[in-house]
């Protein structure tokens, strides 16, 4: 099944991660961490464009009014990319200098969250922050080992979020704009590898990617696993939905310790006859 994978990109991002989505430019933005840049692969031509950031970025996020908020080790950044400015938020954790932001979505009221964690994996000081239209900005919840996802149910009633390295996805209720009532979504043993990022389809499902476990699977929303598709890479990172029809799928993976895997770090996307008919959501943009 593998040798139907699509390689989008060349092997060797250390970090693959922060894929999104962009239907105003046409293109899947998606990052490597580690080697602090920020690629763009533009679906009409298969062109790439990438950006060179001065610290370790997770992700961007659109904004509303144009341009994007991006999360970096130093925190949260308002970002334009043409022409490059980059300007600060603000720290969420302050208090722990060497965390990073890692993963992050808005909402259906254009509010980012987003997860933390130490770099490296050395204590449990991570945590999922959530980043207001009025670029205020709450702990929500922690501590995690490596926080990860977020994904939201189809409605927004719902937020997913993961601690991978505990192999926990968990799920909260949104009542009243906040996560309430958390709870065990679904447990990795550990032959299914880490869960890291995660999208949600049009039909409910959630899409997780399998750390060290070589895969994305498909999860009923009762937390039941429906399907896996198998990658040739192992350390995979992070999968959205893409395209106009938001049927196409991408997948990042990661180099990073991996120097025998010679797709490690490439940028994958799963031919549409795997995807079982399956198509995603638009993503939100921070309305700030």
């Amino acid at each position: 099944m593998t040798d139907t994978i699509i390689r989008r990109s060349k092997p060797g991002a250390a970090l693959g991660e922060g894929l999104l989505w962009s239907r105003r430019d046409g293109c899947v933005y998606w990052v490597d961490i580690l080697g602090n840049r920020l690629h763009a692969f533009y679906l009409a031509d298969g062109s790439e464009k990438t950006w060179y950031f001065p610290d370790h970025i997770g992700w961007v996020i659109e904004r509303e009014k144009g341009g994007f908020i991006a999360g970096l080790m130093s925190g949260f950044h308002e970002l334009s990319l043409e022409p490059f400015i980059l300007k600060h938020i603000a720290n969420p954790f302050p208090h722990e200098p060497g965390n990073r932001l890692n993963d992050a979505k808005a909402d259906d009221q254009g509010r980012i969250w987003a997860g933390s964690m130490h770099k490296p994996q050395e204590k449990k000081s991570g945590a999922l922050y959530r980043l207001n239209t009025d670029l205020s900005h709450i702990e929500v919840d922690g501590p995690y080992q490596v926080a990860n996802g977020p994904t939201f149910s189809p409605d927004h009633a719902k937020i997913y979020h993961t601690d991978s390295g505990e192999n926990d996805v968990f799920v909260f209720d949104i009542v009243d704009g906040e996560a309430v009532n958390k709870r065990l979504f679904v447990h990795f043993p550990d032959d299914w590898g880490s869960p890291d990022g995660m999208t949600t389809d049009a039909q409910g499902g959630i899409w997780i990617a399998h750390w060290g476990g070589g895969k994305i699977s498909r999860f009923t929303p009762d937390g039941a696993l429906d399907f896996s598709i198998a990658l040739p890479a192992k350390q995979i990172t992070n999968v959205c939905f893409a395209g106009a029809a938001l049927d196409r799928v991408f997948v990042t993976s990661a180099a990073v310790d991996q120097p025998d895997d010679r797709e490690a770090g490439t940028l994958f996307e799963i031919p549409s006859e795997l995807l079982r008919g399956h198509t995603g959501l638009e993503p939100q943009k921070f309305k700030g």
